[in-house]
């Protein structure tokens, strides 16, 4: 009997030992996950693809991944978003790694303008240079996309049709390639807040600002930005990005889901798409925004400022041994293999690559 007795009681802690630091099995393992997003809770984002994003996570994890939604900065600012999900405040994110500043200069060749009008376009550019080149910015936390989100316009209290008439206007800038470009067409760059713009366009603090057509609509700032240039600014660089510890302990059939739903995002939603766009466009135009067209001879004259600022841009990083060109133009490759074209890209560097 007590033979017996110590038998089973060296089987339970020969058992012990063996499962012990291994993960429950798929099939118990469950994942809480708290998403974190500075865009505003009724925005097409948190509408159209964060929450459905992550109601699709819980009904192919068959209930295994459930989420708690903390939307319009409740966990945080904006420009705060990667570090709160880097210190574990929230498990997954969206950042934007333009609104910070020399964090992630090579991040920045997304944000080049260029002709973007999805953001499931941009994702699938963004994810092939992130695993070409930029993965090794973000060695701290676990990048499940990379984007360089829908082009940007300039939008206006007053009409703007030329360069002369942007000279010495007060422009708000999401950061930047876009701080750059506004510079070099005579403006005067202004950094603040989204939350902040709509009473500065309505006091005159400011005359306008950069920015995509989706977050016009989640700030109301049609109602103060009554025109618009359509000449592509590009945009931010932003994504979706999980706190490491988290995603080191998620077990893998858990991970697997989370990349096949997230990777991209609003390829899986159809949130942000091409079609989601022109409806965006639609629906401002409606609202009472004029948007102009640029002749081609005046948007060439832009464009040519903004490939002078990648010419400077990618001499500061290469001067650190960054290889800033060579991700242009992989990027201006990527482009134009999905379809659309780097606007920014200058055209000598296009021929030197052909000889």
């Amino acid at each position: 009997m007590k033979k017996s007795f110590f038998l089973a009681v060296a089987l339970l802690i020969s058992m012990a030992l063996l499962t012990s630091g291994v993960p429950a099995s798929a099939q118990d393992s469950k994942l809480h996950i708290k998403f974190s997003t500075w865009h505003p809770p009724a925005s097409r984002e948190v509408t159209t693809v964060w929450i459905p994003m992550l109601e699709e996570l819980q009904k192919r994890s068959n209930g295994r991944i459930t989420y708690t939604m903390y939307a319009g900065g409740a966990l945080g600012k904006g420009p705060e978003h990667f570090d709160i999900v880097k210190k574990g405040l929230a498990d997954m994110g969206y950042f934007t790694a333009t609104w910070t500043p020399g964090k992630f200069p090579l991040t920045d060749v997304l944000s080049l303008a260029a002709w973007v009008d999805g953001k499931d376009l941009a994702t699938n550019i963004g994810n092939e240079m992130l695993h070409k080149v930029l993965d090794k910015e973000f060695q701290d936390v676990k990048v499940i996309e990379l984007n360089g989100c829908i082009q940007a316009f300039l939008w206006t209290t007053k009409p703007v049709k030329s360069l002369e008439d942007l000279k010495g206007k007060k422009i708000r800038s999401p950061g930047g390639m876009q701080t750059t470009y506004i510079k070099a067409l005579g403006g005067e760059p202004v950094f603040m807040p989204l939350g902040d713009v709509y009473m500065a366009m309505d006091t005159g603090t400011i005359d306008g600002l950069v920015t995509c057509p989706p977050l016009i609509l989640a700030f109301k700032l049609h109602e103060v930005a009554k025109h618009a240039v359509k000449a592509t600014f590009g945009c931010v660089s932003e994504g979706v990005i999980m706190n490491k510890k988290t995603w080191d302990k998620t077990p893998p059939d858990l991970q697997k889901i989370i990349m096949e739903v997230c990777g991209n995002p609003f390829a899986t939603t159809h949130g942000l798409g091409k079609e989601v766009y022109a409806k965006m466009m639609e629906e401002i135009k409606g609202k009472g925004v004029n948007i102009y067209d640029l002749p081609n001879e005046e948007q060439l004259a832009w464009f040519k400022e903004f490939q002078n600022c990648t010419l400077k841009w990618a001499e500061d990083l290469e001067k650190q041994g960054i290889q800033a060109k060579e991700a242009v133009l992989m990027y201006n490759d990527i482009a134009n293999s999905l379809g659309t074209s780097c606007v920014a890209c200058p055209p000598e560097w296009l021929e030197e690559k052909k000889k």
